[in-house]
């Protein structure tokens, strides 16, 4: 593990990596890491200053000359030796994300698993980094496309997923001969330093990788600075939005991912039991901590009071615990102030005037009274006017619209501002296509509730749930980390004539 300091109460401090090395930082400021089961501190991790991210930009700016000229298959097998140590933690990199996140183990694990699904598509990178060419294309005139690396890249990522949206992005853009900086969440920051650690060990030079912990002064530090080609970021919509902007302003190439507000389509010849597994899970699996979370239920006609049939017992049924405990469906929020939060839409519905069905506010978990855990809650008979409904939520609350008919159900989808991920629950093959050609989401599942692309496709929403032009790993994310280079070349012996002075063309 990364070198560990110690802080004057006793608790284990994080610093960053920078060049190959855990350093401490500047030492001004520091902010608190907890155990969301116990609702204790755990550690405590330097929020990087200007100079902190500076000396990171630097290390991968002085690292990217001698890593963009390293042969591709010198690269690759970087990536190869990177997957097999990953391989060999996924244990212990799963109970680090349970233990800084909260979620169950079983889901930390298969998070680090779709993680180094992108890892291995990395290892492709000599397939995927190649061009085109077109020969004779005029008198002795060839033309070629190249794919070049970017120079230094910068990736921010959430707090829900420490592993796996860390490693959609800096495997691939190290595998495209970039260096890259990372800004992980502060709330969960040991996945990343481990995960530096272990590519160091598979060979990568230092200063290729660097991660600096910190909040929206290192954020804002690695935005302004000149040597960062690149931004890739994955959160919330307003900083998603203010990701782009800023990033458009200093001129960087940027894909800012933000919320989300997924539906699931309902139809009434769908299988009631596969529904309600589907919407379970996917409503409150990570404690709905997930941008692919169902959050909304959409049931059509007489499919409403048959799934809620299924449903509500099984809500009722699900335990929650410590994620560190088997037995445990669901864990706690990430923080005290993020189960606040949650606890507070809660309130907004009722309020509002949706009916309550399940209500996971009283929720106590025995032996852990401290801990930041909220029961699964549903609410039924919503409607799109009521927050619960407009805005994202991040935790675990379902919300049932109903719908009259099929056509009112793709409305609503449709009029929604986030454009993440949906789903149709049908036998219907008509029905499903039909929904697949007219929904404007960005993916699509088709009986299948959380559709995250495997790594060798694209993700990404529409609309207000990704700003910028490009979806990340997958060919979109070699697009994304490389510049074209289109070469028109004639070698002196077929040059037969004098100069030229018209716009060139094809005899």
């Amino acid at each position: 593990m990364a070198k560990a300091f110690r802080s004057d109460h006793g608790l284990r401090k994080i610093g960053h990596w920078i060049d190959g090395q855990t350093v401490a930082g500047d030492g001004v400021r520091f902010g608190d890491v907890y155990d969301p089961a116990a609702g204790a501190r755990r550690a405590q991790v330097a929020l990087a200053g200007d100079q902190d991210v500076a000396n990171a930009v630097a290390a991968a700016a002085a690292a990217f000359p001698g890593w963009s000229r390293t042969p591709v298959t010198k690269r690759a097998r970087v990536m190869f030796r990177f997957k097999q140590l990953i391989d060999e933690h996924i244990d212990e990199l799963a109970a680090c994300v349970t233990a800084e996140h909260g979620k169950v183990i079983t889901d930390a694990k298969g998070s680090v698993q779709r993680g180094l699904e992108v890892v291995e598509f990395s290892c492709g990178i000599p397939q995927l980094m190649k061009g085109e060419f077109s020969e004779q294309i005029g008198p002795g005139i060839d033309s070629y496309s190249l794919r070049q690396p970017l120079g230094v890249c910068a990736g921010i990522t959430p707090f829900n997923f420490p592993a796996m949206v860390p490693m959609w992005m800096f495997p691939l853009a190290i595998a495209c001969g970039n260096t890259f900086v990372l800004k992980p969440s502060e709330r969960d920051p040991s996945c990343s330093m481990r995960l530096a650690e272990l590519a160091t060990e598979a060979g990568l030079p230092d200063g290729v990788l660097n991660v600096v912990n910190g909040d929206k002064i290192a954020v804002d530090a690695l935005l302004a600075e000149s040597r960062v080609q690149a931004v890739s970021f994955v959160g919330s919509t307003p900083i998603a939005r203010y990701i782009y902007e800023t990033c458009a302003r200093h001129g960087k190439r940027v894909q800012a991912l933000g919320g989300a507000k997924n539906h699931m389509v309902v139809l009434p010849d769908a299988d009631m039991e596969q529904a309600a597994d589907a919407v379970l899970g996917a409503a409150y699996g990570s404690a709905g901590e997930r941008c692919m979370a169902i959050s909304v239920v959409v049931p059509v006609g007489d499919a409403a009071d048959r799934l809620m049939q299924h449903l509500v017992p099984k809500i009722e049924s699900l335990k929650v615990g410590p994620g560190s405990d088997p037995a445990s469906d669901m864990g706690p929020l990430v923080t005290a102030e993020h189960r606040a939060r949650v606890a507070a839409f809660i309130a907004s519905g009722v309020k509002e005037g949706a009916q309550l069905v399940v209500d996971g506010r009283a929720l106590e978990v025995d032996g852990y009274r401290d801990g930041f855990f909220l029961g699964p809650t549903l609410f039924d008979h919503a409607r799109p006017g009521m927050r619960i409904y407009r805005e994202e939520i991040f935790g675990p609350v379902l919300t049932m619209v109903r719908a009259a008919t099929f056509a009112d159900a793709l409305e609503l989808v449709n009029g929604h501002e986030f454009a993440n991920g949906t789903a149709v629950f049908t036998r219907d093959g008509d029905a499903a296509r039909e929904f697949v050609s007219r929904v404007q989401v960005g993916m699509v599942g088709i009986n299948v509730p959380i559709p995250v692309p495997l790594a060798f496709h694209s993700f990404g929403g529409w609309k207000h749930s990704l700003f910028g032009d490009t979806a990340v790993h997958g060919a979109e994310g070699v697009r994304f980390y490389t510049r074209l280079k289109t070469v028109t070349s004639r070698w002196p012996a077929g040059v037969r004539e004098g100069a030229e002075f018209h716009f060139p063309v094809i005899k």
